[in-house]
């Protein structure tokens, strides 16, 4: 192996560990500078976690559709629809009606999304910024602006306020979404197709890949996710309203990007896009913490992402 060639796999070896060492240095901050402000207590680390347990569910299922090349800017408005579909049919048919309806208006708008995108060819940005606007629209429509209670207690507790034990349920659904993504997108021959779609998509056409099949399940994955986030919120909250989600875009792209996985596609990680979600989360609350407004916020969301798209683009000139 060449010098070269060694210090691209030296290269390789640190950035797979840099998500870590990156979360490391961002608590440690926090914690020296907040620490007379109660961030190292357990009641903050355990809200900071639920927090974020919404973000992380979203990020898992965007890894998949940045790994394959296509990006999803519906997101938040499939939050916001799902979580009033499912209370709304909560309400009046019972949750095991509630919950497929919830899932399936998520897995439908990212049916449509995937077959526009491949079958119309229209990029994928467009299309899920049109799709954005549409289900925001119906989000509103549905119950005219009104929010919707959630007062089934079992619904409640298993999505979203429960606890096992000492264990919130949100770490419980985190943690299923986090072993079932990585072992989708790691030890599964979708999970490779998606990674050699975003990759090349004319060299996975050559190998034999259903690009277009592999972009749309991934754009399906991503809209399922979403409505399993609206429905967490539904009931961590105990009611749905239009306007949940409309503000999780941003952190949701900035978690999978400064989680590894690039905005370019062919690389992507599920585990990575757990711990950006968790980075994010230590930052908003840290910055909550010494009084910054959701506007600055909002802010420094904006230059963590062009940082780490700066980052990734230098990374594939480099390839």
């Amino acid at each position: 192996m060449s010098s070269r060639a060694q210090a691209r796999a030296a290269q390789l070896a640190i950035g797979n560990y840099i998500i870590y060492v990156g979360f490391a240095v961002v608590f440690v901050f926090f914690a020296v500078v907040l620490y007379d402000k109660s961030f190292l207590t357990i009641g903050n680390l355990t809200n900071i976690a639920r927090q974020t347990a919404m973000i992380s569910i979203m990020a898992i299922g965007f890894t998949f559709v940045l790994s394959a090349g296509e990006i999803d800017l519906s997101i938040g408005a499939v939050v916001a629809l799902s979580s009033l579909v499912t209370a709304l049919v909560l309400r009046d048919y019972g949750i095991w009606l509630a919950v497929p309806a919830g899932l399936g208006t998520g897995a439908a708008i990212g049916l449509i999304n995937g077959l526009i995108a491949t079958r119309v060819r229209i990029p994928s940005f467009l299309v899920t910024l049109g799709t954005l606007g549409v289900v925001n629209g119906l989000a509103r429509w549905i119950t005219e602006l009104k929010s919707v209670p959630v007062t089934n207690e079992g619904y409640n507790f298993v999505f979203g306020s429960g606890d096992i034990g000492p264990v919130p349920i949100l770490f419980v659904w985190t943690g299923l979404a986090l072993l079932v993504g990585h072992l989708a997108l790691r030890k599964t021959a979708f999970g490779r197709q998606a990674l050699a779609t975003g990759g090349s998509k004319t060299a996975a056409l050559y190998s034999g890949v259903k690009v277009d099949r592999v972009k749309t399940f991934a754009l399906v994955i991503s809209g399922t996710s979403a409505a399993l986030a609206g429905m967490l919120y539904a009931g961590r909250l105990h009611g749905a309203r239009y306007t949940l989600g409309e503000a999780d875009l941003l952190t949701v792209i900035a978690a999978v990007v400064i989680g590894g996985t690039s905005l370019f596609g062919g690389k992507g990680s599920v585990v990575g896009a757990v711990i950006g979600s968790l980075i994010m989360g230590v930052i908003n609350n840290g910055l909550i913490l010494m009084g910054l407004s959701v506007a600055q916020q909002m802010i420094f969301q904006g230059v963590i992402i062009i940082l780490a798209v700066s980052l990734t683009s230098r990374e594939v000139a480099g390839r």
